[in-house]
């Protein structure tokens, strides 16, 4: 009996067996069935590979010979040629992988099946979800192993992250076409909006009249370059623009300006000396006389203060983290134009690799154009001009497309470019009627996709960094300022008081105040 009782104890002891633990690991997201269907039914009806084609690539399948069978598939459409079972089998016998995949059978073998290609694109649609599966399981794993790293900076591992996830939206999760009919509203909705709005700015405000007769403002999607030699007034000019969208009185939008250049503080003098209309030598140096600190402050300070205005002076800035910033500016704080000075310093990847410049600015300025598309913002883009212009032995110094430093891939995605040219910097110091052309500035629209080419005259004053339309100059600062006549409540943007002049300096933890990463300015 107490053998028995004691044989029944030990059998009540024994754990039970769970069938989950006897699997050693985890089978990736995967629909094996559906590739062998949607590539039976590629080669079984002519024009099924188009409509798979828009929404797979090879790598997406998860049999290693589905994915050389669907290369093959590829190529022939490449060469014009058409899809099916004796095509594809000849295409990888001399691709030299028709052993690899098994043979003639498995390329016959696809065809059974699959009946009919009338569900084709629900079943890509179907591996593209796998395969988006698969890819954040590896980017998380990837993420994961980072993170334990004690050595991995923090930011840098947030930057991989964004930019993998990214990566994998970008690539293959792509924006459909859309029918006339729907696009049509869309159009007559906004063409009706500019009607009612009785205005002849559409976009985001220079604030130069004649600038903005000519480009109606800056347009949403537009990627806008302003291009010119060293000390002409590249990033005055584009302070003013930031300036005048902030503080308009009429159509005030959020800037973000991008200084790759210079810091942030340097910016800011930048601005103050515009506003307050305060030499940038006196307010760089502090030598200011008491009447001339007031007017800083009552000027100055108090209307940029309500300026929504953001600065970022991260060094040698990649595209990665100018998208995900913007992303934020944009999405929280309803920034309407994105300001970069200046693009041959911005990096093209973030982990440093890559071709040749050429290559890492035609990238960039690819990837610009896109960041302006998907935000529905300008983005106004500085860059450098090449020494050509300096070696022109004509005497005509205007500069030219062909000019571009490191690229024409610059000239290509932009839909405007503009070149800054002052006579007095190549010491031409007067004007065909001998009159002095101390400050012209010619601004010229090289490149319009939208509109008219033109050439609009401004007048620098850089010593107080600002730019005017021409003839104003009798009265420094004052006689170009588009806010002139309004009171100070018009001059703030529209009364919004909530909005401030943000300052974000460096990335990197170990350099970061963490009482002062995104934070107001001290006034």
């Amino acid at each position: 009996m107490d053998l028995n009782l004691k044989k029944d104890r030990n059998v009540r002891r024994k754990p039970s067996i769970d069938v989950s633990s006897l699997v050693y690991g985890k089978i990736p997201p995967q629909a094996k069935e559906l590739e062998e269907a949607v590539l039976g039914a590629v080669m079984l009806e002519k024009g099924a590979f188009d409509t798979v084609i828009e929404i797979l690539k090879g790598e997406c399948f998860y049999v290693e010979a589905h994915q050389i069978i669907f290369s093959a598939m590829t190529r022939l459409a490449g060469k014009s040629m058409p899809v099916d079972i004796l095509t594809v089998t000849e295409e990888l016998k001399s691709m030299g992988s028709l052993e690899q995949i098994g043979g003639p059978f498995t390329v016959m073998k696809l065809t059974n099946m699959v009946v009919s290609s009338a569900n084709i694109e629900a079943h890509a649609r179907i591996i593209l979800q796998k395969f988006i599966q698969r890819e954040l399981i590896r980017i998380s794993g990837e993420i994961l192993t980072e993170s334990y790293e004690d050595t991995a900076d923090v930011f840098d591992l947030l930057d991989s992250a964004e930019s993998k996830l990214f990566e994998v939206t970008n690539n293959h999760l792509r924006k459909n076409y859309d029918s006339i009919d729907r696009v049509l509203v869309n159009t007559m909705k906004r063409i009706e909006d500019l009607r009612n709005k009785g205005d002849d700015i559409t976009g985001v405000p220079s604030g130069f009249p004649s600038l903005d007769k000519v480009t109606y403002g800056w347009q949403s999607t537009d990627l806008i370059i302003i291009a010119a030699r060293p000390s002409v007034g590249k990033t005055a000019f584009a302070l003013n623009l930031a300036r005048n969208a902030a503080l308009h009185p009429r159509f005030p939008k959020g800037a973000a300006v991008f200084s790759l250049e210079m810091s942030s503080g340097q910016i800011v003098q930048r601005i103050l000396s515009a506003e307050s209309e305060i030499k940038l030598e006196k307010i760089s140096r502090g030598k200011l006389e008491e009447y001339e600190m007031k007017k800083l402050m009552t000027h100055g300070i108090e209307r940029l203060a309500k300026a929504p205005i953001f600065i970022d002076d991260t060094p040698a800035l990649n595209i990665f983290e100018l998208r995900a910033k913007c992303r934020r500016l944009v999405h929280n704080h309803g920034v309407g134009v994105i300001i970069i000075d200046y693009l041959q310093l911005m990096s093209g990847s973030s982990d440093g690799k890559g071709s040749n410049r050429e290559q890492e600015i035609s990238k960039i300025s690819r990837d610009l154009k896109g960041l302006a598309k998907e935000l529905q913002v300008p983005v106004i883009a500085l860059s450098q001009l090449s020494r050509d212009v300096e070696k022109r032995k004509d005497g005509n110094k205007m500069p030219q497309l062909s000019d571009l430093r490191e690229s024409g891939a610059i000239e290509q995605d932009a839909d405007m470019v503009m070149f800054l040219y002052r006579p007095e910097y190549y010491e031409i110091n007067t004007n065909e009627m001998g009159e002095s052309n101390k400050g012209e500035t010619h601004v010229r629209i090289a490149k319009h996709r939208n509109g008219q080419l033109d050439t609009i005259k401004l007048r620098a004053v850089l010593e107080y960094q600002r730019f005017e339309d021409d003839g104003s100059l009798e009265n420094p600062g004052g006689g170009g300022n588009p806010y002139a006549g309004m009171n100070r409540n018009q001059q703030g943007g529209g009364g919004n008081d909530e909005a401030k002049l943000y300052i974000q300096k460096g990335s990197k933890m170990n350099d970061m105040n963490f009482d002062e990463g995104f934070e107001d300015a001290p006034f």
